[in-house]
């Protein structure tokens, strides 16, 4: 029988591009389980993440804000110290937690150094990375991985791999909730498909490099483009890759995934197994994407191309939503699930002159129903790490996508006629009009989402004004 109240089950991925899940029908990447969820339910064409960077991605999410708005600017543990969302902050979870729901939390955190789930409203916690990597050095001690962040060929058993252990984890877990009589809500973070890619038997010959078809941006000349972006080849020591040495890279990265899909298969088994599939929501997205070797390039960092922006995201609520159905509004995966869960649960919305959500709720799309009004464009922020700090801020609409790099040449993408991002036309004068206006649009956002780089006197007037050399 339907409860109410759905129990809600959110899995993430970590690093998965839109266009390597099957129900993409992009790349020739298998991935039968997340495509049944989206089959069953929901998948949305224009997801995008809003952030590109786990930490600040992830602290968004437990929150619902931008996280310029608390300073998580970047991942704590790389770079110079940064802020990080601090307990004390709101949390959708903690609302779902006084609304009578009981919350695990398995996997990846990233959210604050010292504080865990317990903190920000999760009943359960289990830390699997840590378990793993010491069950790993109990059971294989002399295990080791030798090709760095290009990943190689796992030699464990496919059931001792991180993937599947982590799901198994998170079984014990969901198990434990579906048992307590209440609402409950699950979040799994998988590691995966994050570089270093390292899938097991029978995955890691599953795709062969010769079948691997180049990414469409893979000609990228750096042609009047930004500094930076080149400079990142040299951070990696790619500068002279040709695509035999990348596609090895990719076909581990397409197995990897599909690994991760059978994982995922494995625990919505563990839900079918509980009798309680028909009575909740199950979420599949990623926090960004992954360039590997998209560009040229490697990892994320620095740019705003759709290889690492745009991502996967399916839902599927038996009896509620479609099964078949979708949207190709843009929506922001991370911001605009916490109103939808709220609104899902029944638990208490924050009130907005304490705590204003960023996102909007998807319920209206996920229900087939035309909302009054939906945004026409996605902004998306970077703040720098790894390899320096650099600022950026996009905007993308459905005609243009403008990025606006605070320290060197901004971009203007044709989405229509350049989809793979080749041909930076932001110098053209017969844009101008339309710089103006998606600057201004960009500044509006911005500004009502309190972020800081716009309340700056020199770079507002850099931003709206055009001053740039």
């Amino acid at each position: 029988m339907r409860t109410t109240r759905p129990n809600i089950l959110l899995i993430m991925a970590d690093q998965l591009r839109y266009d390597c899940v099957g129900y993409s029908k992009t790349a020739p990447v298998s991935t039968p389980y997340i495509d049944a969820l989206a089959a069953e339910g929901a998948w949305f064409t224009k997801a995008y993440s809003h952030i590109p960077v786990c930490g600040p991605a992830r602290q968004s999410l437990v929150c619902g804000q931008r996280p310029e708005t608390f300073g998580g600017l970047w991942n704590y543990n790389i770079a110079l110290k940064v802020g990080s969302l601090e307990p004390g902050a709101y949390s959708w979870a903690r609302a779902l937690q006084e609304a009578g729901y009981r919350n695990g939390y398995v996997g990846k955190w990233d959210v604050h150094p010292r504080c865990n789930p317990t903190m920000y409203g999760y009943d359960e916690y289990v830390d699997s990375d840590a378990l793993y990597r010491e069950w790993v050095k109990e059971q294989y001690p002399n295990l080791a991985y030798t090709a760095a962040y290009f990943g190689e060929t796992d030699p464990l058993p496919l059931e001792h791999t991180r993937t599947h252990r982590t799901s198994e984890l998170a079984g014990a877990v969901l198990r434990k909730l579906a048992g307590d009589g209440r609402p409950w809500h699950l979040r799994v973070n998988f590691q995966e498909p994050h570089l270093p890619c390292r899938p097991a038997a029978p995955f890691a010959d599953r795709y062969q490099p010769d079948d691997v078809p180049v990414w469409g941006s893979f000609a990228d000349t750096f042609e009047g483009k930004p500094y930076i972006q080149r400079q990142q080849l040299l951070n990696w020591n790619v500068q002279d890759y040709t695509w035999r040495d990348w596609a090895p890279i990719v076909a581990r990265y397409y197995a990897i995934i599909s690994q991760l899909d059978d994982a995922v298969g494995a625990l919505l088994r563990q839900l079918d197994a509980t009798g309680q599939r028909d009575d909740t929501l199950v979420i599949f997205t990623s926090d960004h994407g992954d360039l590997c070797g998209g560009h040229r390039m490697m990892d994320k960092h620095y740019v705003m191309y759709e290889d690492v922006v745009k991502v996967p995201l399916a839902v599927r609520w038996p009896g509620v939503v479609p099964a078949g159905s979708g949207s190709d509004e843009f929506v922001y995966n991370l911001l605009d699930l916490p109103p939808t869960l709220l609104q899902a649960s029944g638990a208490a919305v924050p009130d907005p002159e304490r705590h204003r959500l960023h996102g909007e709720s998807l319920m209206p799309l996920l229900l087939g129903q035309e909302p009054p009004a939906w945004r026409d464009e996605i902004v998306a922020t970077y703040n720098g790490q790894q390899f320096g700090l650099y600022t950026q801020r996009m905007i993308r609409t459905r005609k243009w996508k403008y990025v606006w790099n605070t320290t060197d040449v901004d971009e203007l993408y044709d989405m229509q006629s350049d989809p793979h991002e080749l041909l930076n036309v932001i110098g053209h004068p017969e844009h101008r009009l339309a710089v103006r206006e998606l600057r201004r649009k960009l500044y509006e956002t911005l500004l009502q989402d309190g972020d800081g780089l716009v309340r700056n006197e020199w770079m507002r007037a850099q931003l709206l004004e055009g001053r740039k050399v």
